[in-house]
């Protein structure tokens, strides 16, 4: 009995700090969302298109399936925003050489560039908001963004066990 005690007291511990990490992590998306906006009113991509730019830059050229799959996305809502991505010159979409029925997305350089600014818009202000903060508390995110980084490891590549799977097979 001491031993369920233990553990639900762990499992509320654990819900508390899971819920105000997600508190503040849904308050710091949106603080950033509206104060780019506000800051930088050229800065005018939606966050969807952000990040399939963003995943363009981290994998290279994708098939679209592919894409909805990293993005987690339906492929019919990937397909429309490749659309208006490539209206505005920031991908390309080209026939897969090995399967013509397959479209292959790709950065240009104009997408490249307007990534490139979105982060460094990002970054000034996360800086400006950085600088403004008690030494004490800057040294604290610093030594935070490591155990973040691998935080965001484990939610991009969930476990199978934990979600009730056996692990993969081969």
């Amino acid at each position: 009995m001491a031993s369920g005690a233990v553990e639900s007291a762990a499992t509320r511990a654990m819900s508390v700090e899971a819920k105000t990490l997600t508190a503040v992590v849904t308050r710091l998306r949106r603080a950033l969302r509206t104060s780019i906006r506000t800051d930088y009113p050229w800065e005018s991509l939606p966050m969807a298109q952000v990040e399939l730019l963003l995943a363009l830059d981290e994998h290279g050229s994708v098939r679209v399936g592919e894409l909805a799959t990293l993005l987690r996305l339906a492929p019919n809502t990937v397909s429309g925003l490749v659309q208006v991505l490539v209206e505005n010159g920031l991908v390309t979409r080209v026939p897969d050489a090995s399967d013509r029925r397959v479209a292959v997305v790709a950065l240009t350089a104009a997408g490249h560039l307007k990534l490139d600014d979105w982060a460094r818009a990002h970054e000034q202000r996360i800086g400006n908001a950085l600088d403004r903060l008690a030494p004490d508390d800057r040294v604290t995110v610093r030594a935070a963004l490591p155990a973040l980084a691998r935080l965001v490891d484990h939610l991009a590549t969930p476990d199978l066990e934990a979600a009730g799977g056996d692990g993969p097979t081969i």
